[in-house]
């Protein structure tokens, strides 16, 4: 696991990495132990909740079909919908454009004792400028710093932030893409393509994203993301280690347990 973790300061080079990477699991063995580390989410996100001091908010960013709607429904599943809220990140609208672009994300910020993802994020608002020129070197560079305060802001206040590139293959792209047509045509956006066209320059530019903004507070976790059931166990056993550190513990009653009678 911790070789996925990107480290403060240095490049990355995702074509380094390969997205079809099992770290030498086996596909029985990850789902058996993907349910276990299920019931210790659902456990552990219930004492987030009650515990009340602290939050915990969940980036997935990735390219278009590295599974970030399925990593939620796969790893989260069983979690109650009390404890979490999910937020998926559009294209901004006339409103959100007016206004500095963290200021749509930061209402979306998970409160105290919830447990938030993040489908997309304010990573969008650089990534899709950038590659498509809307936004010079000096704009890019502001933006990466304004994002590094405002995660150490939260951190700083309470919010532990855990961020995830899926890190899918152009030739798995293609496959899911296929599958997407042949299948859930509904679903399918041509637009998408044109995007796909893009790959070198979308790469390049999370990999700028990656390096910039990964932090001692906010780090990177590069999960491959080709073999669906090894993405999302990198993704459960990430929250249940980070879950687990956040010394989470429920209230003491203010009353005596023992001295209460039900008749």
């Amino acid at each position: 696991m911790r070789s996925h973790i990107l480290d403060p300061g240095k490049p990355v080079r995702l074509s380094r990495g390969d997205p079809r990477d099992t770290d030498g699991v086996k596909e029985g063995d990850a789902r058996e132990e993907l349910e276990a580390l299920r019931e210790q989410i659902i456990a552990l996100q219930n004492r987030l909740f009650f515990d009340g001091r602290r939050a915990l908010l969940l980036v997935l960013q990735g390219m278009d079909t590295s599974g970030k709607d399925g990593t939620v429904r796969r790893v989260l599943s069983g979690v109650t919908p009390q404890g979490m809220q999910v937020h998926a990140f559009k294209v901004p609208t006339p409103e959100e454009r007016a206004h500095d672009f963290l200021w749509r994300v930061h209402a979306r910020v998970p409160g105290k004792g919830m447990l938030g993802v993040f489908i997309r994020s304010h990573y969008e608002d650089v990534l899709v400028p950038r590659v498509n020129g809307d936004l010079d070197d000096d704009q890019v560079e502001g933006r990466f710093d304004q994002i590094n305060d405002f995660e150490a802001t939260l951190v700083g206040t309470g919010t532990t932030v855990v961020k995830c590139f899926l890190h899918i293959s152009r030739a798995e792209q293609a496959e899911r893409l296929r599958e997407r047509l042949r299948e859930k045509p509904w679903k399918f956006n041509p637009g998408d393509l044109a995007v796909r066209g893009q790959w070198d320059a979308y790469l390049a530019a999370y990999e700028a994203l990656l390096a910039r903004c990964t932090t001692h507070h906010a780090p990177w976790t590069v999960v491959p993301a080709d073999r669906k059931w090894f993405r999302d166990l990198v993704v459960a056993r990430l929250l249940v280690q980070t879950l687990e550190g956040m010394d989470l513990r429920f209230p003491k009653p203010a009353f005596d347990p023992a001295a209460i009678v039900i008749r």
